[in-house]
């Protein structure tokens, strides 16, 4: 390994040199920055990921993206061995070496193997994927580079969707268990799993939909899926790539942000819409109705769907299983309330951010998490899975019983289970409104959520802001829980909580309420409320 280190530090001191001293934080979706700025970045995560390798003797994944953020960015983040995020503690690790000066990588390198006591003869491997950003490409050499100098052998799978990289990670490390680390395999699991169970021209369900791709991934990849499901489900192609900027104008972020439809969609009323975001781990669904109003189904629509549809395939199978849904403080009112009342599914709260909702939803047998913004999946213990399985042979039970095991053993099977998968998602959602025969509109009635209004307060150090109660109370600075209190109090379905950015010197306002009206005046109060007390710069909101 010493001589794989010397030849890291030649390279690192000429063709790889670092060219900034901007500091790039590696957080929850990885390094995110201009695509100009990560070259030395990705030639010493592909170093890192080798040491990754070797410490969990598996083979670990490194995708290439900046997700949902303009063209011109990128970014990467390590993917662990069961395609879960990189374990948090690494993640000071991967900032720490992203940033040093190149005459300290050698020692940077010896210290990391020393503290993570790791075998420098153990094997590595390496999977690597791109999105389709202009500097993906050069980005991936550098990657390749840093993973042949420190010894470790890799496959570059070129351009995939982040999710499609983690299911290849997990495939190859449950000895194919979970599937082909193929994408012919990934999209041979999926595709036989909606085949056997999706029910087409079910009563109002029409088997044809219009998805927004971003100009991204999705777009290549969906072209993929329309091979394997094209005698099932009509799909119309916008925003392919083929024209237009990645996410500009377009994509899931756009649609939930803006409450309005893409560039190159012109909705007709009842048409199901959907959007992914620029590397398709995403997902928003909308409609317009007879009257061209715009109305948007989003990841609390998608995860109440699908935790109602699981429930009753649950009862219909005479099983007794943990079921839980998992959300953030900016899950809307309505969804909490009908998903606790109605369908009577357990709700668990957690701090905004995935990792967070992903290991809460470990602790169900049957988890499911989606944020508001699209990003979701659903988690399946192996004890669920063994339980489901018996029920599907059990002779005690009803054939119905049985029937309805053997179609929920079938759903897990649709599902990418290792991180929000927009492909996976749609499958599962179009599986679902065909059985219950349902249109978009039909399946909005389910509730309708509280008009709500988000909004940034600029301060001088957002650190001042403490917050507790998965981020739905604040503890500091003094007062200024007790303020949101008296201002919520004033309004009918009020609710509103606030909390410091994870990127930038701003506070986040949520805000909800009866009325649009309502929501968008606490919005402002409590903004108002948060300059005074925490250090407001440039204009007062109120």
């Amino acid at each position: 390994m010493q001589k794989n280190i010397q030849l890291i530090c030649t390279l690192s001191k000429s063709k790889f040199k670092k060219k900034h001293s901007k500091v790039i934080q590696y957080g929850t979706a990885g390094f995110r920055t201009k695509g100009e700025d990560l070259e030395h970045v990705l030639f010493r995560m592909g170093v890192l990921a080798v040491l990754r390798s070797k410490v969990k003797k598996a083979t670990i994944g490194v995708m290439i993206t900046a997700s949902h953020n303009p063209e011109e960015d990128n970014g990467v983040k390590l993917v662990d061995p069961m395609g879960e995020m990189l374990e948090s503690s690494w993640e000071s690790i991967a900032t720490k070496l992203a940033n040093i000066n190149d005459d300290d990588i050698a020692a940077e390198l010896n210290t990391i193997i020393q503290q993570e006591n790791i075998d420098e003869n153990q094997p590595a491997n390496v999977f690597f994927a791109r999105d389709t950003r202009p500097s993906s490409e050069h980005l991936a050499s550098a990657l390749q580079e840093g993973i042949t100098a420190a010894g470790g052998n890799f496959q570059n799978f070129g351009l995939l969707t982040t999710p499609q990289l983690h299911y290849m990670v997990r495939c190859i490390n449950t000895n194919n268990n979970y599937g082909q680390p193929t994408e012919d395999g990934y999209y041979n699991k999926l595709t036989a799993a909606f085949r056997t169970l999706y029910k087409q021209g079910n009563k109002n369900y029409k088997a044809s939909l219009v998805i927004d791709a971003a100009n991204g991934i999705g777009a290549i990849q969906t072209k993929l899926l329309i091979l394997h499901i094209k005698d099932l489900l009509h799909i119309e192609l916008r925003n392919d790539g083929s024209s237009g900027r990645l996410n500009h104008e377009c994509g899931a972020d756009y649609v939930k942000v803006q409450q309005k439809p893409p560039a190159g969609i012109d909705m007709k009323p009842g048409t199901r819409c959907l959007s992914y975001d620029g590397d398709a781990d995403r997902i928003v669904y909308y409609y317009a109705d007879k009257d061209n109003t715009f109305h948007l189904l989003d990841g609390d629509k998608i995860a109440t769907l699908v935790a109602g549809y699981l429930k009753n395939l649950m009862s219909d199978s005479g099983l007794t299983l943990n079921l839980g849904l998992v959300q953030t403080a900016y899950a809307n009112g309505s969804s909490t309330d009908y998903i606790t009342n109605k369908l009577q599914v357990p709700v668990a709260c957690v701090p905004t951010g995935v990792k967070h909702l992903h290991h809460r939803a470990l602790e169900f047998d049957i988890g499911v998490y989606f944020e508001a913004n699209g990003h979701g999946t659903v988690l399946f213990s192996d004890k669920a899975t063994q339980t489901i399985s018996n029920a599907t042979k059990d002779t005690s039970k009803t054939e119905a019983q049985r029937k309805s095991a053997s179609c929920l053993l079938t759903v897990i099977d649709l599902i990418n289970q290792t991180v929000g998968d927009a492909i996976s998602d749609m499958l599962l959602v179009e599986l679902i409104l065909s059985t219950q025969g349902w249109d978009a509109e039909q399946w909005n009635q389910a509730y309708i959520d509280l008009p709500n209004r988000q909004l940034k307060v600029k301060v001088k150090d957002r650190s001042v802001i403490q917050t507790t109660d998965a981020e739905r109370k604040t503890t500091a600075p003094a007062g200024l829980q007790e303020a949101i209190d008296k201002l919520v109090s004033g309004y009918l379905k009020g609710r509103s909580f606030v909390r410091p950015s994870g990127t930038e010197d701003v506070v986040r306002v949520y805000a909800e309420a009866d009325t649009r009206v309502n929501a968008d005046k606490l919005a402002a109060e409590v903004g108002a409320v948060v300059y005074d007390l925490a250090g407001g710069q440039g204009e007062r909101p109120l």
